[in-house]
C-alpha cells in the first residue's frame, strides 16, 4: 500500500525512550505519534501512516501479561522497525526464538555490521551503540537475515527487505549511539519514502488552516502566563482569527517578579492583542494556606485558575473555545496519553480537559510539539528572541518553587532571588544556552553569622539543567566564580535568606521542578 499521510507512528511498550524516538524522527522533518501498543492493525491502516516503529519495554516477551501488538500489522505492507524489545516481539511473533541472556547486556557496546542494508546506509562498519537489554534473540523467522552483531548479541539487527520489516536489539534515539540518527534517517527518508517535509514553517501554515476550520468564527480566549508556551499559542491563534482571541492574564500570585507588568506591555501594547488582567493574588495565597503537600498544591492552583478564568471569560461576549499552551511534554507526563503505559510523573493544570460547568471547547494547537519545536513556531511567528528563548516556567508558578506551605513572604524571598539567579545567568552568557536555571525556597532555617551576630534564616537552593525536550535532564557544571557571585548576592541583598546550595540532581532520578 502507499501512504498519503507522511507520519511515522511508534507504537509504545512503556520505554522511557519511547518520546525521544519520536523526538528523533521529527529532528529528520517527519511528523511522528505515539500510540498505545494496544491499537490495532485496522486502526493502523485507517491512519495510513508511512512507517511504525515498536519501541523497547521493560518487560519480558515472556512474561505473563506482556505487551503484544496486534500480529496483523506485519501484514499491512507498512515498513515496521522495532527497537530493542521491539525487535524481539516482531521475532516472538513471525516464528523466531527469543530466550534470555547469560549475561545482560546493558550501557555501551560495540557492533559490527554483517550485510549491507538500506537500514545502515552510511552507518560505519562498526560503532558504539546503547544497550539495555536482558533476553536476545536467538534464532530469527523465516525470510529475515542478521545484518549486525556484538560480542555477546549475535543478532544485534535484522531484516527481512522483501516484507520491509526491520528490528535492532540496540537504541539508536539516545546519545549514547553516536550515529543512531543515521539509522533513523535512512528508516524514515529511504526504507519509509517520507520527503522530510514537515517544518515548523509547514506546521504554521497548517496550524493556521486547522484553528480557522475549528473555530468556525467563534470567539477564543487563552489563558497567559507570559511563558514561551502560552506566548506562542496567542500568537499562533491570533494570526489565525485576528482579534476573535482575547488573552486573559491571571496574576495568581504566583509569578516572577515584574512579570504582571511585562506581560501587559508586551502582549496588550507591542503586539496589540486583546488583553483582560485580572488580579486574584490574594484569593490564591488563601486558598493555598496551610498546604504543603505537591500533588494537592498544583490541584488548588488549577481548579482556582479555572474559576477565576471562568469568571473573567464570561465577560467576553461569545466565546466558544478555550486555548491553552499545552505541549507534548506536558501530555505525556500528566495522563497516559492513548493508553501509553508510560507512568504518571505529575499533574498539570492545563491538561486534562474541563469541568463539566466549564461551557467551552478546548484548543491545544501545541500540544504534539516539543519546546524547541514551539520555540521555532514563535520564531516562525516573529516573536522577539528573548521571549521565545525564554526560559521554561511551571504553570502553577512559584507555588512548586516554594517547597512546604505557600506565603507571601516566603514568595517575595524566592522573587528576590530568582532575580539575582537570572541577572548573573544572563551577565555571564549562560542564561540563554541552558534549558533552566532558577531558585528553589526551601522552608529549612540554619544558622549563620552576618554582620558579628548570628542569624536564623532560610535556605535557597540553585538549580540549573542542561536539557533538549524537557524529558530528561543534566544539571549544569556551572563555573565556581558564578555559584559564589550568586550565592553572595542572593546572602547580602535578600533578606531572610543567609545559605544558597546547589543542586547536582539530574533527570531522572530527579524531575527538574522540586515539586
Amino acid at each position: 500500500m502507499t501512504s498519503n499521510k507522511e507520519v511515522i507512528l511508534v507504537l509504545d511498550f512503556g520505554s522511557q525512550y519511547s518520546q525521544l524516538i519520536a523526538r528523533r524522527i521529527r529532528e529528520v522533518n517527519v511528523y511522528s505519534r505515539i500510540v498505545p501498543w494496544k491499537i490495532s492493525a485496522q486502526e493502523i491502516l485507517a491512519e495510513k501512516p508511512a512507517g511504525i516503529i515498536l519501541s523497547g519495554g521493560p518487560a519480558s516477551v515472556y512474561h505473563p501479561g506482556a505487551p503484544q501488538c496486534d500480529p496483523g500489522i506485519f501484514q499491512l505492507g507498512i515498513p515496521v522497525l522495532g527497537i530493542c524489545y521491539g525487535m524481539q516481539l516482531t521475532v516472538k511473533t513471525l516464528g523466531g526464538e527469543v530466550r534470555r541472556g547469560q549475561a545482560r547486556e546493558y550501557g555501551r557496546a560495540e557492533i559490527s555490521r554483517t550485510q549491507d542494508s538500506a537500514l545502515f546506509t552510511d552507518f560505519p562498519p562498526t560503532a558504539q551503540v546503547w544497550m539495555s537489554h536482558g533476553d536476545k534473540v536467538s534464532a530469527l523467522p523465516d525470510g529475515f537475515r542478521k545484518l549486525a552483531s556484538s560480542s555477546n548479541t549475535e543478532f544485534a539487527a535484522m531484516e527481512d527487505p522483501a516484507r520491509r520489516i526491520y528490528g535492532i536489539q540496540f537504541h539508536p534515539e539516545v546519545v549514547h549511539t553516536p550515529q543512531g540518527s543515521v539509522i533513523i534517517r535512512n528508516f524514515c527518508l529511504s526504507i519509509c519514502g517520507c520527503s522530510g517535509s514537515w517544518t515548523m514553517d509547514s506546521f504554521v501554515r497548517s496550524a493556521v488552516d486547522r484553528i480557522r476550520e475549528e473555530t468556525a468564527g467563534a470567539n477564543v480566549i487563552l489563558g497567559l502566563s507570559g511563558g514561551v508556551d502560552s506566548s506562542v499559542a496567542a500568537a499562533l491563534i491570533h494570526r489565525a482569527i485576528g482579534d476573535r482571541l482575547t488573552c486573559i492574564f491571571v496574576n495568581n500570585g504566583l509569578l516572577r517578579k515584574g512579570e504582571a507588568e511585562r506581560v501587559q506591555k508586551l502582549f496588550g501594547g507591542t503586539f496589540r492583542i486583546p488583553l483582560k488582567y485580572v488580579d486574584a493574588s490574594e484569593r490564591f495565597l488563601s486558598r493555598l494556606a496551610g498546604v504543603t503537600e505537591p500533588e494537592r498544591k498544583r490541584k488548588i492552583i488549577g481548579s482556582e485558575f479555572i474559576e477565576v478564568f471562568n469568571a473573567a471569560a464570561a465577560e467576553i461576549p461569545d466565546a466558544v473555545f478555550l486555548a491553552q499552551g499545552t505541549t507534548y511534554p506536558d501530555v505525556i507526563e500528566s495522563v497516559p496519553i492513548d493508553g501509553n503505559p508510560s507512568s504518571v510523573i505529575k499533574s498539570h493544570h492545563n491538561v486534562g480537559g474541563l469541568p463539566a460547568h466549564m461551557k467551552f471547547k478546548l484548543l491545544e494547537p501545541l500540544s504534539r510539539l516539543f519546546k524547541d519545536e514551539v520555540r521555532e513556531v514563535g520564531r516562525q511567528l516573529g516573536l522577539p528572541e528573548e521571549m521565545v528563548m525564554r526560559q521554561p516556567f511551571p504553570g502553577p508558578g512559584l507555588g512548586v518553587r516554594v517547597v512546604g506551605e505557600v506565603t507571601k513572604e516566603r514568595l517575595d524571598i524566592l522573587r528576590n532571588a530568582d532575580e539575582i539567579i537570572v541577572d548573573e545567568m544572563k551577565k555571564a552568557g549562560l542564561y540563554y544556552k541552558i534549558w533552566q536555571a532558577f531558585g528553589v525556597f526551601i522552608p529549612v532555617r540554619t544558622v549563620g553569622v552576618m554582620g558579628d551576630e548570628r542569624t536564623y534564616d532560610s535556605v535557597i537552593a540553585l538549580r540549573a539543567v542542561e536539557s533538549r525536550d524537557g524529558m530528561t535532564a543534566d544539571w549544569v557544571h556551572l563555573p565556581y566564580e558564578l555559584l559564589g557571585r550568586i550565592s553572595n548576592r542572593i546572602v547580602n541583598e535578600v533578606n531572610g535568606v543567609n545559605r544558597v546550595v546547589y543542586d547536582l540532581t539530574s533527570k531522572p532520578p530527579g524531575t527538574i521542578e522540586w515539586e
